[in-house]
């Protein structure tokens, strides 16, 4: 979703994450872009028919509800690795722990660079809620974050993550949070193992193009 013509707000954002976006890979300026999706836990009520040649596994339309849970993103776009964590639930003390872990994934950076969007678990203050005010603010001073703008989350690279993810992995009934764990676990180690990279072509000239309307200077 793309706000109306002449949204100046969204513009400077949005090119501040494309500005981001054009860095050269820098192992002690990671640029990490994290983002996370809620998944319903599914089961059967019977049991589905096994895939043969020729036709596919067939389910049945019926099926229970067994909870919800949260899937966590964290993608280097220029070095071909990524993050995932699952969480039973996404409040703001299992982001600030997310980010910690990617903060430990990264020891030798002298600062990581973190886009996501808007959240508003997403924020400073829920690393002083999750840890003591010393810890926070040195697990604040590792980061520095870039906002994506209000309804540009395609501007996210994780976001593009986890969509491969859910085609590739996650798009069929899982009704537990291990096995979901389990699951979520072996295609990022697959991911990881062929580096597989986002090829991010959008820059700023382009925006300032195709996406003329939002700047309001450049309405006509």
């Amino acid at each position: 979703m793309i706000p109306p013509q002449g949204n100046a707000d969204f513009a400077a954002a949005m090119e501040r994450v494309l500005d981001v976006y054009r860095r050269p890979y820098d192992a002690a300026f990671p640029v990490v872009c994290m983002d996370e999706t809620p998944r319903q836990l599914i089961g059967e009520t019977r049991k589905p028919v096994p895939a043969a040649p020729g036709r596919p596994t067939r389910e049945d339309y019926e099926y229970r509800r067994c909870g919800s849970c949260n899937v966590f993103m964290a993608t280097e776009p220029l070095a071909g690795r990524r993050m995932t964590k699952v969480t039973a639930r996404r409040t703001k003390t299992d982001w600030a722990l997310f980010l910690n872990d990617i903060a430990e994934r990264h020891p030798g950076a002298k600062r990581i660079t973190l886009v996501m969007d808007n959240l508003n678990t997403h924020r400073p203050g829920a690393l002083y809620e999750a840890f003591p005010p010393a810890e926070a603010k040195a697990l604040w001073d590792r980061f520095e974050f870039v906002y994506t703008p209000k309804h540009g989350s395609w501007l996210n690279v994780a976001e593009v993550e986890l969509n491969v993810m859910i085609r590739q992995c996650l798009n069929r009934r899982i009704a537990s949070l291990k096995v979901l764990r389990n699951e979520v676990a072996a295609w990022q180690a697959s991911r990881d193992r062929i580096q597989a990279k986002v090829n991010w072509q959008f820059t700023m000239d382009d925006a300032r193009v195709n996406l003329k309307r939002l700047y309001p200077t450049l309405d006509e």
